[in-house]
């Protein structure tokens, strides 16, 4: 901000605009006002002191002040300063976001990732462009498999399914190799975002992929999968999901479940325990020899849904070294008011879509596409990103800074207000710096936590 503050300072004939936003302060002796202002906002001239008055028909009996006006000033200072400061820490930084589920978006809405889509007209809430306009270097695609039958046809068909979301990712990188690429260790996301590119991993949703085969995971390894998230809504094979309607089936992690864990701990391959019941966490956390990671889940103690940790598993995890990266799914964020309406509705397309298995492309598209409708027809009330970011207040109190950190699950539910998609990315920035994190904590939010995670897992290997 620029001020003239006394009328010797005014006779200066001509001065110099350059900036984003300037308030110019004049002070006169013909006036008994203080001050006078005038907003000048993203210009770039040269101006004389005469043509500037004169353009802006201003004298000093005939401007009428606003009230407070130095207050509001001070405010609205303060508020640009704040977003500058969160702006250059969010630049400089690695960004990470460990889970999303955009290949269904590639898959079943045929959307395109060189190109930048309106999430309103699309319901995309991630492109190439938009990660390039939120600041955001990094980020793990799901290859989600929604559980279906337990059958060795079934466990097929899961793998073919998987196979071809690894071969949609791939084409699109292909397809834009001067926007992004496919990262597999840790230090690949930090030499990709040197070069101005996103760097896209890989991780599988839903261990349901593996079917009964061992071998299966190492398969996936190799195509690049880093982590796997050992079961989605409903129980399968390895463990009991957290909100399967049934209840728990195995009592925690199978026996199957047990030989999963151990053969990705040899691969140097992330346990990934969202998603998974709170016994079957503490199990894999017994049996686990490295860190664990929750891709995308939050805290049950500001939001209580089983999809949440409670503080004793917050306490867990840090015990663990592991990190849990918060959701942005909104039911996940704020307690919803009950709404049968909704709930009879959802469960009616469950049960009209109930053989995932043998739904064809097709079929899933409008599946998805009905789920939106439904979201559109009985609107939650949205939580916000002060909202989200209570949810990591509470989780860097119990679990320690060290542990926390961002997996969105855009294009799988997630999306707030103010964080809708991922161009909007640095608004998290913005608020953790309103609440005094450091340039240093918010680093580790964004990258570091998970990457430390990420790097004792993969050195077994090395």
């Amino acid at each position: 901000m620029i001020y003239f503050k006394t009328y010797e300072q005014r006779k200066v004939k001509e001065f110099q605009v350059d900036i984003e936003s300037v308030c110019i302060i004049l002070l006169t002796k013909k006036s008994d006002f203080k001050n006078e202002f005038l907003f000048l906002k993203k210009i770039n001239m040269t101006i004389s002191r005469r043509k500037f008055i004169k353009t802006a028909a201003i004298s000093a009996a005939g401007i009428t002040l606003i009230p407070n006006m130095n207050a509001q000033i001070g405010i609205e200072s303060e508020k640009e300063k704040l977003k500058r400061q969160a702006a250059k820490i969010h630049n400089r930084i690695l960004t990470l976001d460990s889970h999303c589920d955009t290949p269904l978006s590639i898959m079943y809405d045929k959307i395109d990732m060189g190109t930048r889509n309106d999430v309103y007209k699309t319901g995309s809430k991630i492109d190439f462009p938009r990660m390039k306009e939120g600041g955001l270097d990094a980020s793990f695609f799901a290859v989600f498999i929604s559980q279906g039958k337990r059958d060795a046809e079934s466990n097929t068909k899961a793998k073919e399914s998987a196979f071809a979301i690894f071969s949609a990712i791939n084409n699109q990188l292909k397809k834009y190799p001067k926007l992004a690429e496919i990262a597999i260790v840790p230090d690949d996301a930090y030499r990709i975002q040197k070069s101005g590119k996103r760097a896209i991993y890989i991780g599988i949703e839903n261990g349901y992929a593996i079917g009964s085969e061992i071998s299966n995971i190492e398969e996936f390894y190799t195509l690049g999968a880093r982590y796997i998230t050992l079961c989605h809504s409903k129980n399968n094979d390895i463990c009991d999901s957290s909100t399967d309607e049934n209840g728990p089936e195995h009592n925690g992690l199978s026996t199957f479940g047990e030989k999963v864990v151990i053969e990705m701990n040899r691969l140097g391959m992330m346990v990934d325990v969202s998603h998974i019941s709170d016994k079957s966490f503490y199990d894999v956390i017994k049996l686990s020899k490295f860190p664990v990671i929750a891709s995308h889940s939050s805290a049950r103690a500001i939001c209580n849904h089983p999809r949440n940790f409670d503080d004793a598993m917050l306490k867990t995890i840090a015990d663990n070294g592991g990190v849990i990266q918060l959701c942005v799914l909104n039911s996940y964020i704020k307690a919803q008011a009950p709404n049968a309406e909704r709930d009879l509705a959802q469960k009616a397309l469950r049960e009209k879509y109930n053989n995932v298995d043998d739904m064809s492309p097709e079929q899933k598209a409008q599946r998805m596409k009905e789920w939106r409708q439904i979201k559109i027809d009985y609107p939650e009330e949205m939580a916000t990103v002060s909202d989200a970011i209570d949810h990591i207040d509470h989780m860097v109190k119990i679990a320690g800074i060290d542990h926390v950190g961002i997996g969105t699950d855009f294009d799988g539910g997630g999306g707030i207000t103010g964080f809708f998609d991922i161009s909007q990315a640095c608004n998290i920035t913005y608020e953790l710096v309103k609440r005094n994190y450091s340039a240093k904590d918010i680093e580790k939010i964004w990258s570091g936590n998970f990457m430390r995670v990420f790097k004792q897992v993969q050195g077994i290997t090395q």
